[in-house]
């Protein structure tokens, strides 16, 4: 399988390149690298969609759509559920070893951080981390999307889904993720 374009910026810039010498730093790293990988793929999005949606009027909510779809992406990557297989100049297999691997690296710091009462509930005989990674994924999500929706050059302002995403404000409801391809409570 390819990964989408969507993908390419992201799977070669922070995440092979990230340091896990220090164990006492990795959780607070991770995140770090994981979040400015976001932002260079929300940059690159909303940099290459803008001549798409000239040309392509009636498309103003589809930018949002393709931001959540590459957070998903992150996601899957983080979690160990779909990780990019590498350029097509580059062996595949190496590509995606040398990508899974700096990842178990990060998880492997971060468990041995880790309280040994809260160590057992990750025990994993493969050192996958598949648990802490999905536990890690759940804690930091919404600062990943904060990082992949980052707007300082107002590409975002106007940008919203094409239905209901979030729960309004007074938590009755359903409202629509408007600026910045945010709910209200998350700007």
């Amino acid at each position: 399988a390819c990964a989408p374009f969507r993908r390419l910026s992201l799977c070669n810039r922070n995440l092979v390149k990230m340091d896990t010498n220090n164990y006492s730093k990795a959780k607070h790293d991770l995140l770090a690298e994981v979040c400015l990988a976001a932002k260079f793929e929300g940059e690159s999005i909303k940099t290459h969609y803008t001549p798409h949606e000239q040309t392509n009027r009636d498309t103003k909510s589809q930018l949002c759509t393709v931001l959540a779809r590459s957070f998903a992406d992150i996601g899957d990557i983080i979690r160990g559920k779909d990780l990019y297989l590498g350029n097509k100049k580059k062996m595949k297999k190496i590509e995606k070893k040398k990508k899974e691997n700096k990842l178990k690296e990060y998880f492997e710091k971060i468990y041995n951080s880790l309280e040994s009462s809260i160590k057992s509930q990750y025990d994993d005989e493969a050192n996958n981390f598949f648990q802490l990674r999905e536990d890690w994924w759940e804690a930091n999500r919404k600062e990943v999307w904060k990082a992949l929706t980052c707007d300082d050059d107002k590409k975002l302002r106007d940008a919203s889904y094409f239905r209901a995403t979030c729960i309004d404000r007074n938590e009755r409801g359903q409202s629509q993720a408007t600026k910045q391809c945010r709910c209200d409570k998350d700007k």
